[in-house]
């Protein structure tokens, strides 16, 4: 099938460093250690804003002939585009926000082979340099703002939502927005975009023209979920792991709505972090909530927790059905009581250095299906550590689900064996499967093909 498609070639818009001769050939480099394949990637995710594919593998394969190129002028560089999504253009002009995400796609990648993946500046098997590492990145981006007051709240939810729901989620970002509250997301569509387009009518409300909206993702989910043209911030992080770090060290509370397994992943990497003996203290606002149609997914998230983490875990969150009002104040108080911590402690506040995570959550997790079948999913360890793993388990899902490598094991492997005591495969079998009833799992008008089986 034919797909409208433009070539262009742009300029940098604001300041983009000057690349060097040998930055340009790694870009430019095709082979397997080259940054080419992972730039094109994610230079057509961004290109493909506001599309309905929610699969990595479909959408490199639908514009299979897109190419970018960087052009080096003596007065700095353009890019050379071929075979571009259509949608990314008016008029056969690029859109501006488009053209804005796409150099930050460049400058992201280019910074973070040069200065974190292949520099001996930082020891990723140290805690303390993942989290320094995951510090210059969003430096390097400018998102870390040190003379504003906390106000940014990360907003977690599914790609996958229904109308009512979307719906539901804007309504909460402009109360937020009226608020004065700033809005970070994973970036995509749905419960990502919905807060951010309602935080604009109450920023605008409020005459701010400095709203952030800022997204955070990660070359592996980035196609399956295009940034949505609102984002004026966005981040490519270099994996999940450190995703989920940025969002935690740079946010000051957290807005959960509904979602499918990528969302239960972000709730046991969050509970996880605050279960860990060293946060017992630290106040950090957690808000579950949704319209009084998803009453029934938070019933079976928080059964979930009770029954893996226990009701410790139960404590740290609270659940806020239908009433986007009630969300917004709770978590303006709650950012309150997080500026008044860091007040008396000299913390700053745009960049948690305070927070304790411990290495299991920061170490790249493969989701292979030997190292799926070989997750410890029992309940003889510490709870931090269970939460570890089941994220690790909700990971795989997601890969298997819209990630491109993830969906080409699966075709040529088959399911993901996911094992464990009987007492949380139930549970989780249970939470998975009213996943897939809920149409959780991929986009509406697509038959969902489960990628594991639990084995109990």
């Amino acid at each position: 099938m034919e797909h409208d498609v433009i070539d262009t070639l742009i300029s940098p818009e604001g300041q983009l460093e000057v690349l060097s001769k040998a930055e340009v050939n790694k870009l430019l480099d095709t082979s397997q250690g080259g940054l080419y394949n992972v730039f094109r990637n994610c230079a057509l995710a961004v290109l493909n804003c506001g599309s309905t594919i929610d699969d990595g593998k479909e959408l490199l394969e639908r514009f299979e002939s897109f190419s970018i190129s960087i052009v080096q002028r003596e007065r700095g560089i353009k890019l050379d585009i071929k075979g571009a999504p259509a949608s990314a253009f008016v008029d056969g002009k690029m859109i501006k926000g488009i053209h804005e995400q796409l150099f930050a796609v460049l400058r992201d990648i280019v910074f973070v082979s040069n200065e974190v993946t292949n520099s001996d500046k930082f020891d990723m098997a140290r805690t303390e340099d993942v989290t320094d590492a995951v510090f210059h990145i969003l430096r390097n981006a400018g998102v870390l703002k040190p003379m504003l007051n906390p106000n940014l709240v990360v907003c977690w939810g599914g790609h996958s939502i229904n109308r009512a729901e979307y719906n539901y989620s804007k309504e909460v970002g402009y109360q937020m927005g009226l608020r004065e509250l700033d809005i970070c997301t994973g970036c995509g569509p749905g419960a990502m975009k919905g807060p951010m387009k309602g935080a604009t009518i109450g920023h605008a409300k409020q005459r701010l023209t400095n709203g952030r909206y800022l997204g955070i993702t990660e070359p592996g989910i980035i196609a399956a979920e295009s940034p949505n043209p609102i984002v004026n911030q966005l981040v490519i992080m270099p994996d999940i792991e450190k995703r989920l770090e940025a969002f935690v060290r740079a946010g000051h509370g957290i807005v959960v709505f509904p979602g499918g397994a990528g969302t239960a992943e972000e709730i046991l990497y969050i509970l996880g972090i605050l279960l860990h003996p060293d946060n017992a203290e630290l106040p950090f606002p957690l808000i579950f909530t949704g319209p009084e149609t998803s009453r029934e997914y938070f019933v079976q998230i928080n059964n979930f927790i009770h029954a893996t983490l226990g009701p410790e875990a139960q404590e740290r969150y609270k659940i806020i059905i239908d009433d986007p009002e009630a969300v917004a104040r709770e978590m303006q108080a709650g950012i309150k009581a997080v500026r008044e911590y860091r007040k008396t402690r000299s913390d700053a506040y745009y960049f948690n250095w305070g927070l304790k995570i411990d290495r299991e959550f920061q170490k790249p997790f493969a989701p292979t299906h030997e190292n799926m079948r070989n997750l410890s999913l029992h309940k003889d360890q510490e709870v931090h550590l269970l939460a570890a793993n089941l994220r690790r388990a909700f990971s795989g899902v997601v890969a298997g689900n819209v990630k491109n490598e993830g969906i080409r094991a699966i075709e040529q492997h088959g399911h993901f064996e996911i094992h464990g005591d009987k007492a949380i495969m139930g549970p989780m079998d249970a939470l998975l499967t009213s996943f897939v009833e809920q149409s959780r799992m991929k986009l509406p008008g697509k038959a969902y093909e489960p990628c594991y089986r639990v084995i109990q």
